[in-house]
C-alpha cells in the first residue's frame, strides 16, 4: 500500500480527480474524516505546509505540494511529477504606484515565505530584513510596517482590494507529486506505476 498525504481543500479534491481518472474508482473522503483507504492507497488529509513533514519522516510514501512549500522546507525530498495543478507564483507586492528601490542600503519584506524571500535578495548580494506574518499581510506596507511583502499570487485580486499591486515575480509554482527517498526505493515499482498513470492523465487532459 501506498501512503499519500494530499493538502486540505481544492488541490486534494483535483489530485483525486486524477486518480479517478486513472484507476476508474471513486476517491472521496468522507465528511470529516482524515484517512481515505481505497485500490491499494491511503490518503492522508493533511494541512498544506504539513505535506512534506508528513513525507520527510516516513509517515506518507509520497505527497502532493506546491513548488512554493518545497523551496520554503528545504527538505531532501524526491520531485516526481507537475501535476499541473494549483498554479500560483511567489512575488513582491507593493503600493500602487511605486517600485522596489533596489538602491537602499537595506529592504524591508513582510512575509511568511522567508528562505525564499531571503534567497532572493542573498542571490542580489542586498541586505534584507525580513518580517514574518502568518495574516493580513497587505497591510504590512500600508502601516509602514515593511516596503513591501513577498506573497503568493494567483490573481492578484487580494493585493489590488487591498491598495497594492503585484511586482516581480520570484518564483512559478503548482503542485507537485513528491516521495519520501527510502519509500522511492523500497516501493519503486508502485510509485512508477501510479507516476506512469497520472503523467497518462495529464497528457490526456
Amino acid at each position: 500500500m501506498l501512503t499519500i498525504a494530499l493538502p486540505k481543500g481544492r488541490i486534494a479534491q483535483e489530485t483525486l480527480s486524477k486518480f479517478e481518472q486513472a484507476f476508474d474508482e471513486e476517491f472521496i473522503f468522507e465528511d470529516r474524516k482524515l484517512i481515505l483507504e481505497k485500490a491499494g492507497f491511503r490518503f492522508l488529509n493533511v494541512r498544506n505546509q504539513d505535506v512534506p513533514t508528513y513525507v520527510m519522516h516516513g509517515a506518507a510514501d509520497l505527497g502532493v505540494v506546491g513548488l512554493d512549500v518545497l523551496e520554503e522546507k528545504e527538505y531532501d525530498l524526491i520531485k516526481l511529477l507537475d501535476l499541473q495543478l494549483g498554479y500560483c507564483k511567489v512575488a513582491f507586492g507593493l503600493i500602487k504606484g511605486q517600485e522596489l528601490d533596489m538602491t537602499k542600503s537595506k529592504i524591508t519584506v513582510a512575509t511568511k515565505h522567508e528562505k525564499i524571500a531571503k534567497r532572493y535578495f542573498e542571490e542580489k548580494a542586498m541586505a534584507v530584513d525580513i518580517i514574518k506574518l502568518y495574516g493580513s499581510i497587505e497591510l504590512a506596507p500600508l502601516v509602514n510596517l515593511a516596503d513591501c511583502i513577498v506573497d503568493i499570487v494567483e490573481t492578484g485580486a487580494t493585493m489590488k482590494q487591498n491598495g497594492l499591486e503585484v511586482g516581480p515575480t520570484i518564483m512559478e509554482s503548482s503542485a507537485h507529486l513528491i516521495a519520501n527517498k527510502n519509500s522511492y526505493y523500497a516501493k519503486k515499482d508502485k510509485i512508477f506505476d501510479l507516476k506512469e498513470k497520472l503523467e497518462a492523465v495529464i497528457q490526456w487532459d
